[in-house]
């Protein structure tokens, strides 16, 4: 699927929500608890649970990237107890840049 900034999606298997940051260049699939993020309208597939991941939960106002391709970042609106993931490629926690010493 194809992106814009602003686009919104919501996991299909918990609460998590998250709005697109930056978006990618080409398609993509993000994922949230082994399943495919949805437009928020639309209705969940039924009978869908979340995939066991290693990557434990979202946090709130948290922003995540994908390794190595900072061109990419969704911002978490709600947080859930699902992993995310970019293409198969869990996402991770975005550090926050280091402020410049003012002595």
């Amino acid at each position: 699927m194809k992106f814009k900034p602003g686009s919104r999606l919501r996991s299909q298997v918990d609460a998590t929500e998250v709005i697109i940051v930056r978006p990618p260049a080409g398609d993509v699939v993000v994922a949230c608890g082994g399943h495919p993020m949805i437009d928020p309208q639309a209705q969940p597939e039924p009978g869908l649970t979340a995939v066991a991941d290693e990557a434990g939960g979202t946090q709130i106002g948290k922003r995540y990237t994908v390794p190595g391709d900072s061109a990419f970042e969704l911002l978490v609106t709600k947080a859930g107890t699902s992993g995310l993931a970019v293409d198969g490629v869990a996402v991770v926690l975005k550090e926050a840049k280091p402020l410049p010493a003012s002595d």
